[in-house]
């Protein structure tokens, strides 16, 4: 993995789930895109496009119900570090974000994740780092039903996607899982764009959209229109047009994690 551009925190679960599991299936070694991720070649990884990634996120999050997937997630937190920034995913929030959702609540605003991320991934964490309740989650899921195992009720999540909260997806979840459009927004990606634009240019009232421009190669990481994971280029060009504010994160944090 490059140091200078980041992956998504699940992403590094996910490579550590193939890596734990690699041992009852001693064909990954020759299979991709299992090979890559055991050998560490993103190169081959990425080349393996989002087929690949889709292929080993059904592998690793699937086949498993979600109060056994929920326990996952939280063991792997507990020891888990980022392999560049060597601290742990949970430590890996923005102090300035923070600072800004205890100030939204503290003004009577009821405040969300809208992430791309995996629903069920951020919901067993989030409320201990962000301070926002599981139901306040919006995120992308796999298909889930419900069976009766020895007598007890469960949901077993089956490798079938169900919802993929990104771009387009993104307003789409937000009516389906809060019935109400946004009137403060922030992100950081093209991914976050049509989020932005459902947010201002669709409702009437005061409206503000934000943007955080990663500019920080020392602290966090510099990247935008050149990074294919997370790439920010579209989102910037409208925040000119549409007034939205861009914050510079080496210009403008004096501390970027608490």
């Amino acid at each position: 993995m490059d140091s200078a551009q980041p992956a998504y925190f699940q992403a590094f679960f996910v490579f550590d789930r193939i890596k734990a599991m690699a041992a009852t299936h001693p064909e990954w070694k020759t299979q991709q895109p299992y090979q890559a991720v055991l050998e560490g070649d993103m190169k081959t990884l990425a080349e393996s496009g989002e087929k690949g990634l889709i292929e080993l996120v059904m592998v690793t999050h699937a086949g498993m119900s979600s109060d056994e997937f929920a326990d996952i997630v939280t063991n792997w937190l507990q020891t888990a570090k980022h392999p560049t920034l060597k601290k742990p995913y949970t430590e890996l929030v923005f102090k300035p974000m923070l600072e800004l959702l205890t100030y939204l609540r503290a003004n009577d605003f009821k405040t969300f994740i809208v992430s791309g991320g995996g629903i069920e991934f951020m919901r067993p964490w989030v409320e201990g780092v962000y301070g926002i309740p599981p139901e306040q989650v919006v995120g992308s899921s796999i298909v889930t039903k419900f069976e009766m195992q020895d007598g007890k009720p469960v949901l077993i999540r089956e490798a079938k996607l169900n919802f993929i909260d990104d771009k387009a997806g993104k307003p789409v979840g937000i009516n389906q899982h809060i019935g109400r459009r946004p009137i403060f927004a922030f992100g950081n990606s093209d991914g976050d764009l049509q989020m932005l634009q459902w947010t201002t240019l669709a409702g009437e009232g005061k409206r503000f959209a934000g943007i955080v421009h990663h500019t920080d190669g020392e602290r966090e990481f510099a990247y935008d229109k050149d990074f294919h994971m997370g790439r920010l280029y579209k989102a910037l060009v409208e925040a000119k047009t549409n007034g939205w504010t861009v914050v510079d994160m080496k210009k403008e944090w004096k501390v970027v994690y608490p």
